[in-house]
């Protein structure tokens, strides 16, 4: 018999690493095949609705023990099962973990992330991916999509899994939470926040991860993603310092600074208005409020077919909305609404600590393309629905802090400014993770707008 030698072993073990990276080149082939074919049946969907699958047991937490008296990121249960899309298996290996963490109250509540397993055994490099699936739904979060589920609302995902392939085939694992939380707080920025951070405590206290002990973790996230990664940046260090030692950095883009001006600019827009009403319901749910009282019959109708809604459901679909369409006639000016003021402060990013890691913030400024003007006085220019000159202050304002912040500004629109913003974020990350030091265009950031909380009306 031919004895092997240590060579043929390295050998074979590269050839298994190109076979796993090819079938896994075939899975994203088919991830965008299947995403295809599911355009014109959204379409279909909505048109003839057929009633929603029962939710899968496993992300709801029965254990004796009342979870407020877990510890944060605490592993709940766990399981393990190939990657799926529509329900069809792919070659990539996932744990689903359910975990302990903190809701926009500080309420103790079961969150649920999964992590899609290294493609060459044990790692040591983890990536958290904040999703942008911004939906009002909890069914329609990420691993829900990786677990099966065909509504068109949990596709964002799958979209998410190919862009983030670079890391994937490089033998990185990837830790993509359901940011939103177990009732979908949609724009409840410390919330996503804190779900973000105790995922990545779960991800790495469990053993069939793949990830070794002393891993190291970059966060990245666009739009809704944005919001999860910079508040875990902002909170990391007094919330979960255990992970803020572990972090390389965090990459962002299309990055929402201070909600009250947002809104705003998105006023009487032709694609972005409908985030108005989804912002109003979930800023509602999340922190316990009712803006019912101030709403009009128009803003309760839309309200109560928003509940639900993926965000698919509202780009385009209310062109020209504004707040006042929403609201009576006195709450015409949102600082008329002591509650809504007090609330939307909360998410306010510039009133807010500065992070401890490297940032990387990518910022749109061609909004006019998505139809949202971009004259307004005190506002200026964005990509249709996050603001350009907040994200300018906010950078300002994390390198006056002693951070090392690269600031990228695009003249195209949110969603146009995606493929200009992904290479250099990975390329951003990949750095951190070589242990290259991290660089800073801190001195070439234009001054931009003042990020002073709403004030209430006299």
């Amino acid at each position: 018999m031919t004895p092997v030698t240590r060579r043929d072993m390295g050998r074979s073990a590269m050839g298994g690493a190109r076979m796993r990276r090819a079938r896994f080149g075939g899975a994203l082939a088919t991830v965008v095949a299947v995403l295809a074919t599911l355009a014109p049946a959204t379409a279909t969907a909505t048109e003839s609705p057929v009633a929603a699958p029962a939710p899968d047991p496993f992300f709801t937490y029965t254990g004796a023990t009342p979870l407020r008296d877990h510890p944060p990121g605490t592993v709940l249960k766990t399981r393990a099962l190939p990657y799926r899309v529509a329900g069809i298996p792919l070659p990539l290996r996932v744990v689903q973990i359910v975990f302990r963490t903190t809701d926009q109250q500080g309420r103790a509540v079961a969150g649920v992330t999964s992590v899609i397993k290294p493609l060459t055994g044990t790692t040591s490099r983890v990536i958290s991916y904040q999703s942008f699936y911004d939906s009002l739904d909890p069914e329609h979060g990420p691993s829900r999509a990786i677990a099966g589920s065909t509504a068109p609302g949990a596709m964002a995902a799958h979209v998410e899994t190919v862009l983030m392939s670079a890391f994937l085939l490089r033998g990185y694992a990837t830790v993509m939470a359901d940011t939103e939380g177990p009732t979908a707080d949609f724009a409840a920025g410390p919330e996503y926040g804190r779900v973000t951070l105790d995922s990545i405590r779960a991800a790495l206290r469990t053993p069939a991860t793949g990830i070794a002990p002393a891993a190291k973790v970059g966060m990245v996230g666009y739009s809704g993603g944005a919001i999860a990664t910079n508040w875990a940046a902002v909170l990391a260090p007094s919330y979960a310092p255990d992970v803020n030692r572990r972090l390389v950095g965090a990459a962002e883009g299309g990055v929402l600074v201070r909600p009250a001006a947002n809104l705003r600019y998105v006023d009487g827009s032709l694609v972005w208005a409908g985030v108005m009403p989804m912002a109003v319901v979930g800023v509602a749910r999340g922190f316990g409020v009712d803006l019912m009282p101030y709403l009009s019959d128009e803003g309760r109708r839309i309200y109560a077919r928003l509940e639900k809604a993926p965000i698919i459901d509202v780009l385009g679909r209310y062109p020209g909305l504004t707040w006042a369409d929403l609201t009576k006639p006195a709450y015409a000016d949102p600082a008329n609404i002591p509650v809504f003021v007090r609330t939307v402060n909360q998410l306010n990013l510039g009133t807010q600590p500065v992070p401890t890691v490297p940032m990387f913030i990518g910022q749109g400024t061609g909004g006019q393309i998505e139809g949202t003007r971009g004259d307004r006085p005190g506002l200026g220019k964005g990509d249709g629905v996050m603001l350009a000159g907040d994200v300018r202050s906010l950078a300002r304002k994390y390198c006056a802090g002693g951070v090392a912040v690269v600031h990228r500004e695009y003249p195209l629109s949110h969603f146009t400014s995606v493929p200009f913003w992904l290479p250099e974020a990975i390329a951003w990350l990949s750095a951190r993770f070589a242990g290259q030091p991290a660089p800073d265009s801190c001195a070439t950031i234009p001054a931009g707008n003042p990020l002073t909380p709403l004030a209430p009306a006299r």
